[in-house]
């Protein structure tokens, strides 16, 4: 498969996405914003096409069982979403004849993407840096946090570097360093 067939099987899925949602602009932006991060990570990080490839399905479809979530059980807590994914993902890309290990690669990233230990691949670690940045962006209770993540979630460098470079105020919630920096940059 080459790239512009690559690129038009991501633009399917985005799409396809956009209508599994059913107008929820709220979870579009979203993945689409997970999407464009990840793509932006792996490339910053030197994924090979496939490896990309496969990392941009993952972020379309890594909230596939929101909706299904919070029919079921009233949120979409990261554990019941690793439940319910495989059983959308499969169907989904049912029409796209994927080769095999890359629909595994998939399933397995998106039924995991909200465990953080054990991160078997470049692509899984990137997915969880990209998801964090636009949780974090969307929302105060993930900022709590975001020293832990920082410590103990992301590993690329890109990460890190947007990570930081988005939040200056979690970085150093004090502003000291910002001040220092005002005074040595006049």
């Amino acid at each position: 498969m080459n790239r512009t067939e690559m690129d038009q099987l991501i633009a399917k899925a985005v799409k396809k996405m956009i209508v599994e949602y059913k107008g929820n602009r709220e979870d579009i932006n979203h993945f689409l914003k997970v999407h464009n991060y990840a793509r932006t990570l792996g490339i910053l990080e030197g994924l090979d096409e496939k490896a990309l490839f496969t990392l941009e399905l993952t972020a379309i479809t890594h909230d596939i069982a929101c909706p299904t979530c919070r029919k079921k059980y009233g949120n979409t807590l990261g554990h019941n979403q690793e439940i319910e994914s495989e059983a959308l993902l499969r169907p989904f890309f049912a029409e796209f004849n994927l080769p095999a290990d890359v629909l595994e690669r998939i399933v397995f990233i998106v039924t995991h993407h909200h465990t953080y230990t054990k991160v078997d691949g470049l692509d899984y670690q990137i997915m969880l840096e990209a998801d964090y940045l636009v949780n974090c962006d969307e929302g105060k209770k993930w900022r709590v946090d975001y020293q832990a993540f920082k410590a103990n979630v992301f590993k690329t460098e890109s990460g890190k570097f947007l990570l930081d470079s988005m939040f200056p105020e979690l970085r150093d919630p004090s502003g000291v360093t910002e001040q220092l920096l005002d005074k040595v940059n006049k």
